[in-house]
């Protein structure tokens, strides 16, 4: 188990659409959950795979402000926040230690979650959340960073694709009652 580090980063990410990143700590815990909820329903709720009932469900149980109080203060979990003109643009959710089987790694770091707001899509967010994660799971001396991506998402998948990951099996992703297929992919550091 690792230490929380006091240290809080603030930096502008050039060609971001002028976001600056920032650890997130408890105090962000509602507007996170905001985030996280908006985000995940915009990437998913107009997608025909999905039931509306199965996503309700899931959005319900997992986007609450108890849960991600709960995340947040976990030490082997990192949260980044990506803001535009002090706006919660984006975040990303790593996990130290977390693996699935397939994945092949001594040091594994999971990235959990990658969302920005649709409205931000195409201008750097994610990208510069990316680069924050790579250099956060070297930093915890990761030898192997890993994620599950929906397998009817394919935007998500040359994404990263395009930022060196590759396949290297499949989970199943719990939507509500609904069984979904992700693709496991990992990119070692």
């Amino acid at each position: 188990m690792r230490t929380r580090s006091s240290q809080v980063y603030l930096r502008s990410m050039p060609g971001a659409n002028g976001a600056t990143l920032r650890r997130a700590d408890l105090s962000d815990a509602a507007g996170l959950t905001r985030l996280a909820f908006e985000t995940f329903w915009d990437a998913f709720a107009g997608h025909l795979m999905n039931a509306p009932a199965d996503l309700d469900d899931y959005m319900r149980r997992t986007f609450t402000v108890e849960r991600m109080t709960g995340e947040l203060s976990d030490l082997n979990s990192l949260f980044t926040i990506a803001e535009v003109s002090g706006e919660m643009a984006g975040y990303s959710k790593l996990v130290v230690g977390n693996i699935e089987p397939g994945i092949t790694a001594e040091r594994p770091v999971e990235l959990a979650r990658l969302y920005s707001h649709q409205r931000f899509l195409g201008q750097g967010i994610g990208p510069a959340l990316l680069d924050r994660c790579f250099e956060d799971a070297r930093a915890a001396k990761c030898d192997v960073i890993w994620l599950g991506v929906w397998e009817y998402n394919p935007r998500a998948r040359r994404f990263y694709e395009k930022n060196g990951f590759r396949p290297v099996g499949k989970h199943i992703f719990q939507l509500g009652a609904d069984p979904q297929t992700d693709l496991l992919m990992q990119r070692e550091l």
